[in-house]
């Protein structure tokens, strides 16, 4: 089942993100490998694939007979065109055949980068402009050991980065949050299952106000592996993973979990 702009979003998404990791050799063969294993089959998940900007045409042309995996972009610029030397247009992520586009992530929040709450959404705006579906990356980068201080910590930081972007979209298009705590990227584990499903309730809460019509999904991301998602599926949509699978047989047992619900 892919994800795109003008269909509905399906009910559980599972996404990974190449980073900057893979050559263009490493990563058309990741990508040759999603082929092959899921090429004709009727996934009961979403699923898409984020490879650096640089391999996305080779991605498309790969899977273009796999309509079920669908290709994003790690970032894109707020504005189609213009003087924006080593940008990324949107437009062009769209006509290259991306799907989604990852924005706000915690890599580019920070120094020396410094990305802010009103350019994030401002790039989701650019992306739905385009007939793209915007992940937007939240999360905290407080962490306390009480776990009731922790969720509070988390919740003031987020929802101002939630309304941003809820602030600044048509209400009626589809839109993916990924949660994200700062400090479980990269970890040795994920934040626990009751501070994530807590966290998410609020901001779903929080989307709720808004009166939203369009569909929203919120995923998790942050050393997610197997076993995360039986923790987590009363309360997130899906999981948007990380160097974990960049190993194709952990991406592949991450979605078989994911797929028996």
């Amino acid at each position: 089942m892919s994800v795109t702009a003008t269909s509905p979003l399906p009910k559980r998404l599972v996404g990974v993100s190449l980073k900057m990791y893979f050559d263009l050799d490493d990563t058309e063969s990741y990508i040759q490998s999603l082929r092959e294993t899921y090429k004709g089959s009727s996934n009961s998940c979403g699923l898409f694939v984020i490879p650096s900007s640089p391999a996305i045409r080779s991605a498309t042309v790969i899977l273009h007979d796999t309509p079920q995996i669908s290709i994003g972009a790690q970032d894109c610029h707020w504005e189609d065109k213009g003087a924006y030397t080593g940008e990324t247009s949107p437009l062009l992520l769209k006509q290259l055949g991306c799907t989604l586009v990852e924005v706000g992530h915690a890599e580019r929040r920070r120094a020396p980068l410094n990305e802010d709450d009103a350019m994030v959404a401002k790039k989701a705006q650019a992306a739905m402009r385009n007939g793209l579906i915007p992940v937007v990356c939240i999360g905290e980068k407080a962490q306390s050991k009480i776990a009731s201080e922790g969720v509070g910590l988390a919740t003031r930081e987020c929802v101002p980065q939630v309304m941003a972007v809820l602030d600044s979209i048509p209400q009626d298009v589809p839109l993916i949050f990924a949660y994200e705590p700062v400090w479980a990227i990269g970890a040795q584990q994920p934040a626990s299952a009751d501070h994530v499903c807590t966290v998410v309730q609020q901001l779903r809460s929080i989307v709720r106000q808004k009166g939203r019509t369009g569909e929203c999904r919120i995923l998790y991301g942050g050393s997610a592996a197997p076993g995360t998602w039986d923790a987590l599926k009363s309360a997130v949509d899906g999981l948007f993973l990380g160097r974990f699978a960049h190993d194709i047989e952990n991406f592949k047992k991450v979605v078989s979990e994911v797929e028996k619900e």
